[in-house]
């Protein structure tokens, strides 16, 4: 079987693990700070707060930034349920805004438009969620000089995407938004079984993010109203949750950082090589922007369905039936039944439905060895009958 995606545990790795096991400290311990520290180093970011995994990430982030009844929140169609159901989480509403043909990221030229509108009409989002779909990052630049002009705070969520780099910088870096999003899922680029990070240049956004993640409690005398009773003492000065990570985790997020570069290194020579060796199909290869490094946590190909007479489930259907282990990344959010009931409908952002007609996202991991390559893009050749 050749999965879509997989995690790589190295012998380095189940040692770090092993070595908190028979530590004193499974849960909070000194592996998480270490690990918060070593993102933040690699992406350039101030501050990193670990938490369970990036839904949880993305829920205190839009609390962070206030978030709640009568707010709005965009993000766009083409990505995962998480994206825009962290705006439910708060009481807020949804909306999306539909992709760019070439990236499929979210449309910053449809964005404006969507934002002249809505400007007009007095309902402009408090936050916008790009998400950089399969590793790109979204065109961020032109993202972050709309928020400045229409006031909006801008949550990356960049759950595919560490490791990239957006014009020669690393993702992750804050400059472009208030608070950026990690996913250390196995399928991602490094892994800590699940788990998720925020990150952020704003101290302020930082301690809030640290209170959300743990009940909302402090042992910090500065964030308390009244004086410390004795050694033991703690305070609850806001509503937060249990969204802590565990030492456990961050060890493993701290070993497989240091091959973090390599990793994205290799995916890139993946994807060279299946340029080569699906140059010749009907297909459409993903496009790299010129200002991107993409961390590849994705490979999606598109069908061109009117040059041959297959149709996209059976070519799906078939490549899986020789243990190809495909996706679809992913349903547009808007065409859910949850979603629907709240009046969003088929035909609302084209773009979106469009890619989701002809994707395939086929395998994407470090330990793809090139006869596997070759047997994907084999099998993907018959299963479109050419």
């Amino acid at each position: 079987m050749i999965a879509y995606g997989r995690q790589d545990i190295t012998q380095a790795d189940i040692d770090a693990v092993i070595a908190v096991l028979q530590s004193d400290n499974l849960t909070q311990g000194p592996q998480i700070v270490k690990f918060e520290n070593r993102v933040a180093a690699h992406t350039g970011a101030l501050h990193a707060i670990a938490v369970s995994n990036a839904t949880a990430a993305l829920h205190i982030a839009c609390l962070a930034l206030d978030l709640g009844p009568g707010d709005w929140l965009w993000t766009t169609p083409n990505t995962f349920v998480a994206s825009a159901n962290c705006a439910l989480y708060c009481g807020a509403q949804v909306d999306f805004v539909d992709t760019d043909p070439h990236s499929y990221n979210l449309c910053p030229v449809k964005l404006e438009e969507k934002l002249i509108v809505a400007a007009l009409a007095g309902k402009l989002p408090k936050i916008v969620v790009p998400v950089h779909l399969t590793g790109q990052p979204c065109d961020m630049a032109a993202i972050h000089a709309l928020g400045q002009k229409y006031g909006f705070k801008i949550i990356e969520d960049a759950s595919h995407a560490i490791g990239g780099q957006y014009k020669g910088e690393p993702i992750g870096n804050g400059r472009y938004s208030d608070i950026t999003v990690f996913s250390f899922h196995p399928v991602k680029i490094i892994t800590t079984a699940e788990g998720g990070m925020a990150l952020t240049n704003s101290a302020e956004l930082a301690t809030r993010l640290g209170l959300l993640r743990s009940h909302g409690i402090t042992r910090d005398p500065a964030l308390m109203t009244e004086p410390m009773q004795g050694p033991w003492y703690y305070q609850q000065v806001a509503l937060g949750f249990n969204y802590r990570m565990t030492d456990i985790q961050a060890a493993l997020g701290v070993s497989q950082m240091t091959r973090l570069v390599d990793y994205v290194k290799r995916r890139h020579d993946i994807a060279r090589r299946y340029n080569e060796l699906l140059a010749d199909l009907p297909l459409t290869l993903p496009w790299q922007h010129p200002d991107s490094y993409s961390a590849y946590h994705l490979y999606v190909v598109r069908l061109q369905l009117d040059k041959f007479n297959t149709t996209h489930r059976q070519v799906f259907e078939a490549l899986r039936a020789k243990d190809i282990i495909v996706n679809l990344h992913y349903i547009p959010v808007h065409t859910q039944p949850y979603y629907q009931k709240m009046g969003f409908k088929q035909g609302d952002f084209p773009d979106a439905e469009q890619y989701y007609r002809e994707a395939i996202s086929i395998p994407m991991h470090v330990n793809l060895t090139d006869e596997e390559l070759q047997f994907v893009a084999s099998s993907l050749r018959e299963a479109m009958g050419l």
